[in-house]
C-alpha cells in the first residue's frame, strides 16, 4: 500500500509539471527556474571575448556634445555613412534608430511664421524657400543611402499599449510576398502595426529591418533571451535588423526554410520549420521563428566606436575594414536599456550585435519542439526511481540518488549545450528534488508514524530484525485470527517450586530476570515470539506474525540451544549462592489459530 501510495505521490506531481510544460497552467516559480538554468548556462559558457568583426558606431555624450543635441541632422548621418563606405570601407551598416519623422528645418518654420502679404514678406518668402528646399538633411541622407549596403531600422507594434494599426513612416518591400508566404508553413508572429522611416529615405535605402522584440511580453522577468528573425504584416514577410545586416554583407545572400523530417512535393503542414538557411550559415530557430541570443559576454562585447570620431574622419582605419556596423546609443538619456541573462542594464544595439556575430560563427543554440517530449520522459524517470528506491534504502541513500540524478541531468545538459542544443534542466532538477520533499514527508509523516506503532506493539516480543520486516512491509501484518501451520514452544524450569521458597521475593526476581534474559535472546535469535511468560514457563512460537516456511527447524534449534543457554549460567548462579537450574522444553507444530484475541481493553 505504502509503495503504490509513492508512485501516487509521483504521478501527481508529474502530472503537474506536464500541465505547466503544456501550457495548461502556468507556475511562475517553475519557469523562473527554467530561466535561471539557462542563464546560468549562458554566463557560464559565453566566450567573453571581443568580436571585432562588428562594430558598435556609437552615438555617445561626446558626440551630442561635439555634433549637437538628439535627434543629429540628417547631413551629419550622411557625413558619417560616406566616410564609412569611402574612407573606412565598412561592409554594411544597420541602423538601431528610426527616421520616422521629417527633420525639422527652421527656415520652414519661418514660411510658415511669414504671413503677411507684403512685398516685403513675399521677397523674404522666396528667398527663405530657395534657401530652405535647395538641400535638405533628408536629402543628403537620402543620398548617402543610395546603392550601399545600408540596413534602416523600424519597429513593428503588437495589439497592446494603444498601438493596434498604427502605421507611421513606410515600410520596406517585405523580404517575402504575401502570395508566396501562404506556401511557408511556421508560426510567424504577426504585427498589427509599425513605425517605420519617412518615404525619402525608406525609397532610398536598399531595406530595414525590425529591431522591436515582441517574445520578451511572454517572458515572466522580461529578459531578452529570444529575439524574432521574422515577423509578418498583412501576409507579408519582413525580416529583423541583424539577419537583413548579415543578408547584405555575406557575398551570397539566398536564403531557404529548412524543415524537420523528410519534406516531399513542397507539402510542409506536418513539418516543423527548424532552421533558416543564409548563404553558408544554418540559423536555428523555435516555433515562433525566434532565435536564442548568444551572448558573447558582458557589455563591451564589441569594438564601440563613437560616431563624432567617424563624421571627423578621426577614427582608427584597422577597427572599422570590412565590419559589420551598427550605429546605436549609449548616451544618457537615449540609452537603448535591456534586461538580458548577463547584464540588467544591457545596450539594446549589443543585443542585434550578438545575434549578428552568432549567426556569422554559427554560435546560436537551438531548442527543438521535441525538447518537450525529452523533458516529459526525463520527469517520468526520475519520479519512478524515487519512488521505487525511496522505500528500500534510508533517506540519507535516497538524498543521495537525487543529487546524482541532479548531476547527471546538469552533465547532459551541458554536454548538450556544447553541441548547441538547449534541453531543460531546471524543471527535471526541480522535479526530482520536489518528489524527494514530498517522498520524504509522506516517509516522515506517515510511514514512520506506522513504523513507530509496530515497534510499540511487538517490540518486546518479537526478534528486532523482524521488527524492521513488519515496520518497513507493515501491509503483510494481518490482525484477524485465521488458521495458519505453526510451531509453539513450551518450556519451565524443573522444581521450581522448591527453588522459589528457598529465595526471598527479592532474590527470585533477579534469578528470574538472569535466567528469562539470555533464554529469551536464545528464542529471538531463531526468529521465535514471545508470548508470554508464566512464572517459571515461558510460551513462545513460529510462523507469526511473519510467516516462516522453516517454522519447526527453527522451533527445535532454539530449544536446544536454550538448554545449552542455561548450562552457561551455573557459574554466575554458584557465585551468589543460587542453585543450578534444570529445563524442560516441548516443542508442538501443527494448525494453530493466530491473531490478536483479547477484549477491547486488554489484547494478546
Amino acid at each position: 500500500m505504502h509503495q503504490l501510495i509513492r508512485y501516487v505521490i509521483s504521478a501527481a506531481m508529474l502530472l503537474l509539471f506536464i500541465l505547466h510544460i503544456s501550457g495548461v497552467v502556468t507556475f511562475s516559480l517553475l519557469e523562473q527556474v527554467e530561466n535561471s538554468s539557462y542563464d546560468a548556462r549562458v554566463r557560464l559558457t559565453m566566450p567573453n571575448t571581443v568580436d571585432p568583426t562588428v562594430v558598435i558606431a556609437d552615438i555617445d555624450e561626446r558626440t551630442l556634445q561635439t555634433e549637437g543635441q538628439w535627434p543629429l541632422k540628417r547631413a551629419k548621418f550622411a557625413t558619417m555613412l560616406d566616410n564609412l563606405f569611402n574612407k573606412y570601407g565598412v561592409r554594411v551598416v544597420g541602423f538601431d534608430v528610426l527616421f520616422s519623422e521629417p527633420e525639422r528645418n527652421s527656415l520652414r518654420d519661418v514660411l510658415g511664421a511669414l504671413g503677411d502679404d507684403t512685398e516685403t514678406a513675399t521677397t523674404i518668402r522666396e528667398a527663405v524657400r530657395t534657401t530652405a528646399l535647395s538641400s535638405t538633411g533628408e536629402d543628403k541622407l537620402a543620398a548617402a543611402l543610395q546603392d550601399r549596403a545600408v540596413v534602416l531600422g523600424m519597429v513593428f507594434q503588437g495589439g497592446d499599449g494603444g498601438q493596434l494599426g498604427t502605421t507611421i513612416g513606410k515600410l520596406p518591400k517585405p523580404l517575402i510576398d504575401a502570395e508566396t508566404a501562404e506556401q511557408i508553413s511556421a508560426n510567424f508572429i504577426n504585427a498589427l502595426g509599425y513605425t517605420a522611416n519617412v518615404e525619402q529615405l525608406q525609397d532610398a535605402a536598399p531595406t530595414a529591418g525590425f529591431f522591436d522584440n515582441p517574445t520578451v511580453s511572454g517572458e515572466i522577468d522580461g529578459v531578452y533571451r529570444r529575439v524574432p528573425l521574422m515577423q509578418t504584416f498583412q501576409g507579408g514577410i519582413y525580416p529583423s535588423l541583424a539577419f537583413e545586416i548579415v543578408r547584405l554583407g555575406l557575398p551570397n545572400p539566398s536564403f531557404q526554410f529548412l524543415y524537420d523530417g523528410d519534406v516531399s512535393g513542397g507539402d510542409y503542414s506536418a513539418a516543423e520549420l527548424e532552421a533558416i538557411s543564409l548563404g553558408e550559415q544554418r540559423i536555428p530557430v523555435d516555433e515562433d521563428v525566434s532565435v536564442l541570443v548568444p551572448y558573447r559576454g558582458r557589455e563591451g562585447s564589441f569594438p564601440y566606436v563613437s560616431v563624432t570620431d567617424i563624421i571627423q574622419g578621426t577614427a582608427d582605419p584597422e577597427v572599422l575594414r570590412d565590419t559589420y556596423v551598427l550605429v546605436g546609443t549609449s548616451a544618457p538619456g537615449l540609452l537603448d536599456l535591456r534586461s538580458t541573462p548577463v547584464g540588467g542594464a544591457y545596450t539594446g544595439v549589443e543585443v542585434h550585435a550578438n545575434i549578428v556575430s552568432g549567426i556569422l560563427e554559427n554560435r546560436l543554440k537551438h531548442r527543438p519542439a521535441y525538447v518537450r517530449g525529452l523533458e516529459v520522459v526525463m520527469l517520468f524517470v526520475i519520479g519512478m526511481i524515487i519512488a521505487w528506491s525511496f522505500p528500500k534504502v534510508r533517506p540519507a541513500i535516497s538524498a543521495l540518488i537525487v543529487l546524482g540524478m541532479v548531476a547527471a541531468v546538469t552533465g547532459v545538459g551541458f554536454l548538450a549545450w556544447a553541441q548547441n542544443l538547449v534541453i531543460p534542466m531546471g524543471l527535471p532538477i526541480a522535479f526530482a528534488l520536489s518528489v524527494f520533499l514530498m517522498q520524504l514527508l509522506y516517509g516522515y509523516f506517515i510511514e514512520s508514524r506506522g513504523k513507530r506503532e509496530v515497534t510499540r506493539m511487538f517490540g518486546q516480543y518479537v526478534p528486532p530484525e523482524l521488527v524492521d520486516e513488519l515496520a518497513d512491509s507493515p501491509d503483510v501484518l494481518n490482525m484477524k485470527g485465521e488458521s495458519r501451520e505453526m510451531s509453539v514452544l513450551f518450556s519451565d524450569v524443573r522444581g521450581f517450586t522448591t527453588i522459589s521458597e528457598g529465595l526471598d521475593s527479592e532474590e527470585l526476581t533477579a534469578l528470574m530476570n538472569e535466567f528469562l534474559t539470555p533464554l529469551t535472546g536464545v528464542i529471538h535469535h531463531h526468529r521465535g515470539t514471545i508470548d508470554k511468560y508464566m512464572g517459571d514457563a515461558i510460551m513462545a512460537f513460529w510462523g507469526a506474525p511473519l510467516e516462516d516456511p522453516k517454522h519447526a527447524e527453527h522451533a527445535l534449534a532454539a530449544g536446544l540451544e536454550m538448554n545449552i543457554a542455561v548450562r552457561q549460567l551455573d557459574d554466575a548462579f554458584e557465585k551468589r549462592g543460587w542453585p543450578k537450574l534444570h529445563i524442560g522444553v516441548g516443542v508442538n507444530t501443527g494448525v494453530m489459530s493466530v491473531g490478536n484475541m483479547g477484549s477491547e481493553l486488554l489484547m494478546a
